[in-house]
């Protein structure tokens, strides 16, 4: 399989969430106004800042030797992150049929980014400890972009969720 696939399956992690963030999350729904929605708007600045790691850190680099733990475990963090999500989601609203739909793509994405980590984290664990430079072309420059955006949108929710535990 191309090396090109897993930063491939980030970029469109990185496309969908921003559609579901977009649409739903800020137009339709407007969660960062909604103080019943302040678990989910933190769970969301969770899952912002576990992205901006992985895109920027994947984006440019091979993550070897003890370094590949900490990959796996932001995989394993997001899935936890997600798990809670769709619970907090599923009690406080009635998510739009889009939304629903969106999210079980982006779950099975999720799902093949962690499938297909597995043996490139296995063999980079191998390594020696240390970063390793990487070059995906323009995939590597979107990744970039996605993290600096994920970095923003995790700031702002977590704003979000502080104002509202005043609220």
């Amino acid at each position: 399989m191309g090396e090109w696939v897993l930063p491939a399956l980030l970029a469109a992690q990185g496309v969908m969430g921003g559609v579901d963030t977009l649409l739903n999350h800020e137009w339709l729904e407007k969660l960062p106004q909604r103080p019943q929605a302040r678990g989910e708007i933190g769970l969301h600045a969770i899952r912002e800042a576990i992205y901006a790691a992985l895109f920027g850190g994947l984006a440019w680099f091979a993550w070897h030797g003890a370094l590949a733990g900490l990959v796996a475990a932001l995989l394993l963090g997001e899935m936890i992150n997600t798990a809670c999500d769709e619970s907090v989601e599923n009690r406080i609203r009635v998510l739009p049929q889009n939304e629903r739909v969106l999210h079980v793509f982006l779950t099975l994405n999720l799902g093949a980014i962690v499938a297909l980590s597995v043996p490139v984290l296995s063999e980079w664990a191998t390594a020696p400890t240390g970063f390793s430079p990487r070059n995906f072309g323009l995939l590597s420059w979107l990744l970039t972009a996605f993290a600096a955006l994920g970095v923003f949108w995790s700031a702002r929710d977590c704003l979000a969720w502080r104002r509202l535990g005043r609220s």
